[in-house]
């Protein structure tokens, strides 16, 4: 059963230096319970993909342009601002970046969390302030009864982002969309959300996209994983195949530009050497006839400076965009 179906999708930003493509022909399906990563460098698309599920992006700088995203079997493209002002928090939920840009300053937290639970479950405010109390017990949070009057700044980074969660996950969401979760946290708590959130859909049934540029975090947590590249997808397969076997030559770097406890030390101090993918992503305002990846691509021959390849099946439930994916894959063993 497919909950979430992405396909084609295409979203465009335009900018006094021309349209900037973010997000250029991305198709993917998730399953109810699932939880599927979305990789990349800073400015691949991974967020605009997720603002675009949830239409979100601003129509005075760019729109959706292609491609349709059905939802329960419902075309989010055709739902009026009302019907998707219904579903977002409610079926669909959203934690973002950060928090005390997302959370109000000078609303309770408790206000916060009711407030959604008023709109989208039709209960008394009373009941949504206990509701409030109980999402916060749920993300752990210790004397939750005093943190429902208190407001963003009085608490710590941590204690934000649970307040998040508990905002995000206090309807019932079917599908959570996490935007880099952990981002300014140290290790320590990143950790403890990460644990929290799969804890959580464990309880709830909620399926999961988390998007991040870290692999660890992605390996620890995904079922499946999504890597792209300058707004397109390179890469699709489960988790642990694509760490073990990875098939796109960009993939590959950024699996290497992981720090390895066994790696190589620099000579100088004895710290472990990081492969660095070379050169620059390329600029999305400009057409990409070919590989977008080829000005870095140490694999790249002729017919990828032309052509640009589709996404296919290389392997059992390994799709890749890459003509040369199976020297890739030799380099890799």
């Amino acid at each position: 059963m497919t909950l979430l179906e992405v396909r084609d999708l295409r979203t465009q930003f335009f900018t006094a230096d021309g349209v900037v493509r973010a997000v250029d022909g991305v198709s993917f399906d998730l399953s109810p319970g699932e939880t599927l990563g979305i990789v990349g460098e800073s400015g691949c698309g991974k967020s605009v993909t997720a603002l675009s599920i949830l239409r979100l992006i601003a129509p005075e700088t760019g729109r959706i342009v292609g491609g349709s995203i059905r939802f329960d079997g419902r075309d989010l493209a055709t739902l009026s601002n009302e019907e998707m002002r219904e579903l977002r928090g409610h079926k669909i939920a959203m934690i973002f970046q950060e928090p005390m840009t997302s959370l109000n300053p000078v609303l309770t937290i408790g206000t916060q969390i009711a407030e959604s639970v008023v709109r989208h479950m039709r209960v008394s405010w009373r009941s949504a302030r206990d509701r409030a109390r109980e999402m916060l017990e749920l993300v752990r949070i210790a004397d939750p009864a005093q943190r429902l009057a208190e407001y963003p700044h009085q608490l710590s980074g941590g204690m934000r982002q649970r307040v998040m969660i508990a905002i995000a996950l206090c309807c019932n969401p079917r599908v959570l969309i996490a935007d880099e979760p952990t981002t300014a946290l140290d290790v320590t708590i990143q950790a403890q959300i990460l644990d929290l959130m799969l804890e959580l859909k464990e309880k709830l049934g909620t399926a999961i996209i988390l998007i991040t540029h870290d692999l660890g975090v992605v390996a620890e947590t995904c079922e499946r994983v999504i890597v792209m590249y300058a707004g397109r997808m390179v890469e699709q397969a489960p988790a642990a195949a694509l760490f073990a076997r990875p098939l796109h030559p960009y993939t590959r770097g950024l699996l290497r530009a992981l720090p390895r406890a066994d790696a190589d030390g620099d000579p100088a101090g004895g710290r472990p050497r990081l492969m660095e993918i070379p050169g620059i992503v390329p600029a999305l305002t400009r057409p990409l006839p070919g590989c977008a990846f080829v000005p870095r691509c140490s694999f790249a021959v002729e017919r990828c400076h032309a052509t640009s390849p589709a996404l296919m099946e290389a392997e059992a439930s390994h799709l890749v965009a890459c003509w040369e994916a199976s020297r890739v894959a030799e380099a890799a063993t």
